[in-house]
Order: C-alpha cells, then sequence, then structure tokens
C-alpha cells in the first residue's frame, strides 16, 4: 500500500468505534478526509458531528452529514483525527494544518480519542516534525522570545497563515521532546499562546497505524 491507501485504510478501519446515535468529532487535514468520507456511507446511523475546522466542517455538510456548534451539544462520544507525529505512549504532534486549537477543544470534549495515520507518523521521540503554538497576534515577539528560554528549539512564523480564530502560528523547529507533559504544559504557561500541538496531557485513547501489512492499533 502506498502511503494514501494506508490511510484511506485507517479510516475505514476508525469507523468500527462508531457509535451509532451519537455525536461524532471530526478532525481536520488528509487522513481525516477519508474519514469524513467514510463516515458518508453510514451518515444515516449518527446523529451528527462537531468538526474542529471551517474546511472540516465544509466537506461534511457536502456529504450531507449535519454539523453541530459544539456550544449546542452535551457530549461527543468519540473524536477521529490525524497527526503529524505519534510516539508509543499516544502523545501525538499536531496541528500541521493550523487547527490544533479547535482540535483540542473538540478532542477535549469527546470520550474517547481515535488517532488514525500511516506508519511514517509513529517516532521513538517527538520533536522532529516542527511544533506548532498558536499565538495572539501582537504577542508574536514575546511569544518567540520566551520559547527558546523555556523549551529551545527555534521558532519561526509561519508566513502569510492566520488560524479559523484569527491568530497566528508559530512553528518550533528543531526540537528534542524527551518531556511531552512537560513542554506541553510549559508551552501554555506562556502569555500570549492560545494552546500548542503537543497532544499529551490528554493523549490518544486508541492509535490506529495504517501499515504495509494491515493495521496496527495501539492503546
Amino acid at each position: 500500500m502506498n502511503q494514501d491507501e494506508m490511510k484511506q485504510a485507517v479510516a475505514k478501519a476508525a469507523i468500527d468505534y462508531v457509535i451509532p446515535g451519537t455525536i461524532i468529532g471530526v478532525g481536520t487535514g488528509s487522513t481525516a478526509n477519508y474519514f469524513i468520507d467514510e463516515l458518508a456511507k453510514i451518515k444515516g446511523k449518527i446523529e451528527g458531528t462537531v468538526a474542529s475546522s471551517v474546511a472540516s466542517a465544509e466537506r461534511l455538510k457536502a456529504h450531507g452529514i449535519h454539523v453541530f456548534d459544539l456550544n449546542a451539544v452535551d457530549g461527543i462520544s468519540i473524536y477521529v483525527d490525524g497527526a503529524d507525529e505519534a510516539n508509543k505512549h499516544l502523545h501525538l504532534i499536531k496541528g500541521g494544518g493550523g487547527a490544533l486549537t479547535r482540535e483540542k477543544i473538540v478532542a477535549a470534549a469527546s470520550d474517547k480519542f481515535i488517532c488514525i495515520a500511516d506508519e511514517s507518523k509513529l517516532v521513538n521521540r517527538l520533536g522532529r516534525f516542527p511544533l506548532p503554538v498558536e499565538v495572539i497576534p501582537m504577542a508574536r515577539s514575546l511569544v518567540a522570545r520566551e520559547i527558546i528560554k523555556q523549551v529551545g528549539g527555534e521558532p519561526v512564523l509561519r508566513e502569510g497563515f492566520t488560524t479559523d480564530n484569527g491568530n497566528i502560528i508559530i512553528d518550533i523547529h528543531n526540537l528534542d521532546i524527551m518531556e511531552p507533559v512537560k513542554t506541553e504544559q510549559l508551552l501554555n504557561g506562556i502569555t500570549g499562546v492560545v494552546t500548542n500541538g503537543l497532544f499529551a496531557i490528554k493523549p490518544a485513547t486508541v492509535l490506529l497505524l495504517g501499515c504495509q501489512d494491515g493495521i496496527k492499533t495501539i492503546d
């Protein structure tokens, strides 16, 4: 299987975790798009969805799947989304597409987080993929200086990009993340940071990996 076929395979596998009659949280990105396409095949079995981005909401609606505002629902049974990196402890780096804050919010509102990815995303140590940090625009320089003091690395403004929340993204390059939970806490403690792309304080519940020889489940 090539990478796209692996993504499609894990998207299909994630359908087994869908609980009929409930609201499903849906992430953002290429792998999540495959899940949306699979979800469309069983859309009559679910109550609806909550999307983590405008792009995902539009794709869901195009399939005729109802999209709820998060404030209008009492809870979400599962959240399904991809990752830019994952380790065996189910700690993740997310936010390559810039939707990290809404992804983290929808994940927090969900009973379970089913992460779907191809095998290339599994790493021994997080940090090779630049870690995204969503930042209030006026705090850009302050946050960049504090990032270097607090966690190191090389903060780089994501040029020409604005999040769905109207903020900017600083990507931290050349990080070697030995303690993901501590790093997530330190970054979130910097004034001006909305949140960062580490999902370690609340990791995934299950990681489904698309591999050459099939689906591998880590839980």
